[in-house]
């Protein structure tokens, strides 16, 4: 409405004032928390208002026009094939860009027999006509120049490929007998231990492992590690196995080369009936740029779900970026969102990508310093960042239990802040530094000179009150081109004196020590959850490489070789030991959900790192060669210090046994590194141990 004539249009707040300030505090409804927490982020007061808003008029929009988020994020449920009560399927897509729709398949001879009916917004529907399960089908487009495209129907929940075949076909799955699934889901744990997986190479043959084999064989390890969550990767069906399942092609289909549907919701049922999490690696971030098996160029154009020209490509991964801002493509990414939990009736999921999302410039080229201005301005997409917070409203709207992480590696502030705040509203995200920071001092640095307040530095440098899953190693790591921890420290010495009936080398009783050193500090000290890629636990002596051109189609490295863990002449089982008992005593003693650690000693010369969290006291010799007599560590409390946890020196860790289990320590009322009590303990080289107030009223 235009302001009435002779008066002036009242301006604008200027930007970081008190009045832009009062009026962000005004529009978003727990703005004031997050300052509070964070006063630097007041002059970015507007940013967050813009962001909620728009937020909030989209969810708006939602509810006007498509009666609500709820009903919106079940576009499944009419887009795509689906059988009606007297046996016929009903058929919808949304292909703006084409000039015709039709249906072909196993089940006609006549191509254009089945055409469907534009509707308006590019949306085209048919009705009733029979098709036997298990037929092929393909969504047949005519493009305005001419061009006849097979196509594979964006909502396709089955593909498969047979035989030699390069690309997948459509399949209509309709089992007579579906899954009912029979556990409930388990509640969010307070702290949480998450297992990186990949169904694909959880076998230690040379093949594509099965969701069968996974059940039945990789779950019940997981569960006596004392992991209490698993993450599973590459589910949603990609065409390249080599791409870990990050060039997605069929999104509403889980991966055919692992078993059938049914298949998978039996292993997300089974993990339930063990208390076990389940979460979904799911790639939103971007898409494969498949076309005759994939979502580009569905209806001919280049602009149906991506944006179209150079911004709907991401150089670096040579793949497609959605068009955030659409809203068939929020309807499209929300609705897979749901099918997910839905269907498949899993319990969150890792966002991979999410600083490709969040920013224009995709994260390439960008160091992400820590400045603020780095994190707010135009170089942010708001469109994507809007998605990512309508997910995460979704998701904990339909499942509080539910559990978001997202992969970012530029430290965005807020966003895992709830939305109500301004921000992104994820549950945790990953503290991308550490392991980095362990590789650059196995790869750089002689064991004397690694640094004790740098390591306490990348491991305690996370924003308070906003969780990060803290992990040493992930499958990143574990990729050829780049070594696993274990693989640093003990490379080929790995194949020749693991076994227990030869003496230690130099080099494979530093590995081993140092191995679980790394992991019980970063478990510890590093978040507030803590992730392992299956395999690194117990020191996985081989990289990961999917079969392809360059290595000659081999699995030999596409596999888990978890039967070394089994045998006893080798010692892979002490790791594996180590780490079940880490996770085992965490869920005894919850670390990860008590505040974070107080940190009394970084020593450099001697080595050592002593800190206090949820009661327990972890001291650290990291020094290569020199054990400590009488060492004083602080403490805040007095009493009595037993051994709380068989040291990593312990001989069922393949430790050397220096210490004897029956000491007790008691502290006494010396002030010392900042703490009213200390106490003095032995403490022998390349050894951690934990110490408990066993005097603590209960």
């Amino acid at each position: 409405m235009a302001a009435p004539a002779g008066s002036a249009t009242p301006a604008a707040p200027a930007k970081g004032s008190e009045a832009a300030l009062a009026a962000a505090l005004a529009d978003v409804p727990e703005l004031a928390r997050l300052l509070e927490v964070d006063p630097y982020l007041k002059p970015f007061a507007e940013d967050f208002q813009r962001r909620y808003k728009k937020f909030s008029q989209i969810l708006s929009d939602i509810g006007e026009n498509e009666g609500g988020i709820d009903k919106f994020s079940r576009g499944y449920e009419s887009f795509g094939i689906h059988r009606c009560a007297d046996g016929g399927l009903y058929c919808k897509e949304w292909a703006p860009g084409a000039e015709g729709v039709f249906l072909t398949g196993d089940f006609s001879n006549i191509i254009f027999a089945l055409t469907f009916e534009k509707l308006q917004g590019g949306k085209r529907k048919n009705f009733n006509f029979h098709i036997p399960p298990l037929q092929k089908m393909s969504v047949v487009i005519t493009s305005k120049s001419g061009e006849i495209l097979y196509r594979i129907s964006p909502w396709a929940k089955y593909v498969a490929r047979e035989g030699g075949n390069v690309n997948y076909d459509w399949i209509c799955w309709d089992p007579e007998h579906p899954y009912k699934f029979k556990h409930s889901r388990p509640k969010k744990p307070k702290s949480v231990r998450i297992y990186e997986s990949h169904v694909g190479i959880s076998s230690h043959e040379g093949k594509i492992a099965s969701y069968k084999h996974f059940t039945c064989n990789v779950l019940p390890r997981i569960k006596d590690l004392g992991y209490n969550c698993i993450q599973l990767m590459a589910i949603m069906e990609h065409a390249y196995y080599a791409s870990f399942g990050y060039q997605i092609t069929s999104f509403f289909a889980a991966s055919s080369r692992y078993g059938t549907p049914e298949e998978l919701k039996e292993l997300v049922d089974t993990a339930h009936s063990m208390g076990i999490t389940v979460l979904l690696d799911v790639v939103h971030s971007h898409a494969s740029k498949n076309s005759e098996d994939g979502l580009n160029m569905f209806d001919g154009t280049d602009s149906c779900y991506f944006h179209s020209g150079p911004r709907g490509t991401h150089d670096l991964w040579d793949s497609k970026l959605f068009a955030y801002s659409n809203w068939e493509v929020l309807r499209f990414l929300l609705s897979n969102i749901r099918w997910w939990l839905e269907e498949y009736c899993f319990d969150g999921f890792r966002f991979d990508g999410v600083t490709s999302m969040l920013y224009h410039h995709h994260g390439m080229g960008q160091s992400f310093s820590g400045d603020y201005n780095e994190y707010f301005g135009l170089q942010v997409d708001e469109d994507a960042l809007t998605y990512l917070m309508l997910a995460n409203h979704l998701i904990h709207t339909l499942y509080p239990d539910s559990i978001t992480i997202a992969e970012d590696v530029s430290g965005m502030p807020a966003l895992c802040s709830p939305i109500s705040q301004g921000g992104g509203g994820f549950d945790y995200r990953l503290a991308m530094a550490i392991p980095d920071k362990w590789i650059q001092l196995i790869k750089e640095f002689k064991d004397e000179d690694w640094n004790m307040g740098n390591i306490v530095y990348t491991l305690t440098n996370r924003r308070y009150l906003e969780k990060c899953i803290a992990y040493a190693e992930s499958h990143d790591q574990a990729l050829v081109g780049d070594k696993t921890l274990a693989f640093w420290l003990m490379d080929a010495e790995m194949y020749t004196n693991m076994s227990v009936l030869a003496p230690f080398t130099p080099v494979i009783d530093r590995g081993i020590q140092l191995h679980k050193m790394i992991r019980l500090i970063t478990h510890a000290l590093g978040g507030e959850g803590y992730l392992n890629f299956m395999g690194n636990e117990f020191g996985h002596p081989e990289w990961l490489d999917f079969p392809r051109k360059g290595n000659n189609e081999s699995y030999h490295y596409a596999r888990r070789q978890f039967h070394l863990t089994d045998d006893d002449l080798l010692r892979y089982k002490f790791l594996n030991n180590f780490d079940r008992d880490m996770n085992r005593l965490e869920e005894r003693c919850g670390w990860l959900s008590a505040p974070q650690a107080f940190v009394s000693e970084k020593h450099e010369g001697n080595k050592i790192i002593a800190f206090e969290r949820a009661g327990l006291l972890f001291i650290f010799n990291f020094h290569p060669n020199k054990s400590y007599t009488d060492y004083r560590v602080g403490t805040a409390l007095p009493g009595k210090y037993p051994f709380f946890f068989t040291d990593s020196d312990a001989a069922e860790y393949g430790g050397h046994q220096r210490l004897d289990h029956n000491t007790d320590f008691f502290s006494e009322p010396l002030e010392h590194n900042g703490r009213h009590y200390s106490l003095l303990v032995y403490i022998p080289s390349r050894v951690a141990l934990i110490l408990q107030n066993v005097d603590l009223p209960n």
